[in-house]
């Protein structure tokens, strides 16, 4: 059972990734993000597997957070709260 949630958990990040534009990181709390510049969305995979889309968040945010050192504390510091949100977790698990 827990090898089958494994894989389905692969398969869902696949297709939550889409194969492009991710960045992933050593963190004990953030999986990897993906920033979409043209509709300024930052998606970000929790180590948990939850899936959120953060909106009209800028450029320079993305790009900053990318080359953070601690990506967890620069997540609570400077998106957490700040940027409107949704949990799409639930659009990846069909």
């Amino acid at each position: 059972m827990e090898g089958q949630i494994r894989l389905e958990t692969k398969r869902l990040i696949r297709r939550y990734l889409g194969g492009l534009g991710c960045t992933a990181m050593p963190s004990s709390v953030i999986r990897f993000f993906r920033y979409a510049p043209d509709t300024r969305e930052l998606k970000v995979t929790f180590v948990s597997g939850r899936l959120y889309v953060y909106e009209d968040v800028p450029s320079e945010v993305a790009t900053a957070f990318r080359e953070a050192r601690s990506k967890g504390a620069f997540f609570n510091h400077e998106i957490r709260d700040r940027y409107v949100y949704r949990d799409i977790t639930h659009e990846y698990a069909g």
